[in-house]
């Protein structure tokens, strides 16, 4: 048996008043609480990097590092909240010259994967008419990775192979991309003007940053397993940053 019950119109307009009341109670004691979790820790949205960033610079000991490449290390250290990274981090001396120069050339910034083009800052890569280009977008990837018994990263990068010459190659996640990159490098093809090379792992991230030192090629890298896209798009945008800024000191 269906019973189907009719609210009143009394009974509801008392219940709206109920809700009503219900909600100006909960904001008033929001108001009230002076001890909230957002009143005591957030910070108001420009001020929480720049505070990340003076803590950072208290955090870290004396580093072999020029002005400008401290602004690098710091955005690492800043995207991985770990200072001692910092002990790993490798920039080759004329990595920020040679990026830099790039930049301001509107050179294009290849990445290895989405992750990688997706957290680079475009409004100031824009500016420079910097193109930010993954090849991992390729439908052929795939199709030529299956074919060939290949990884698509390594098949992505090959394809990047006459557009190298002094443009930036931002690898973050795969080590293959890397080792096919510098076997480009070493077969002839014109280099870019700077690696970050970043690849993050236990199987072959060691080897190919390993590699990656060795080679005269402007780089910046992260000795070890350690890395990832997060610090290839924190080095990529410390860069972008710098030039901005009129004579920074490289």
């Amino acid at each position: 048996m269906l019973f189907i019950v009719r609210q009143s119109p009394a009974w509801k307009e008392v219940g709206d008043l109920c809700v009503v009341g219900l909600r100006k109670g909960v904001a008033s004691l929001v108001q009230k609480d002076a001890c909230s979790l957002v009143d005591r820790f957030a910070l108001p949205p420009n001020s929480i990097e720049a505070r990340s960033f003076d803590i950072i610079g208290g955090l870290l000991p004396p580093l072999a590092f020029s002005e400008a490449e401290m602004q690098v290390v710091k955005r690492i250290v800043h995207t991985t909240g770990d200072p001692g990274i910092v002990e790993h981090i490798r920039i080759h001396s004329e990595a920020i010259r040679s990026g830099l120069d790039a930049i301001h050339r509107g050179a294009t910034i290849a990445t290895d994967v989405k992750m990688v083009a997706a957290g680079i800052n475009k409004a100031i890569a824009g500016r420079f008419g910097c193109v930010i280009r993954c090849a991992m977008d390729s439908p052929d990837v795939a199709v030529m990775a299956e074919r060939d018994g290949q990884t698509r990263a390594v098949v992505a990068m090959r394809m990047l192979a006459d557009d190298l010459d002094g443009n930036i190659v931002a690898i973050g996640n795969a080590p293959t991309a890397l080792f096919a990159l510098l076997d480009l490098i070493d077969s002839g093809c014109r280099p870019p003007a700077l690696v970050v090379g970043t690849p993050v792992g236990f199987v072959g991230a060691v080897e190919a940053k390993a590699e990656l030192m060795k080679r005269h090629t402007p780089y910046i890298t992260i000795e070890g397993t350690r890395g990832g896209s997060t610090i290839a798009v924190a080095s990529i945008n410390a860069l972008l940053k710098l030039g901005e800024v009129k004579d920074a000191l490289v």
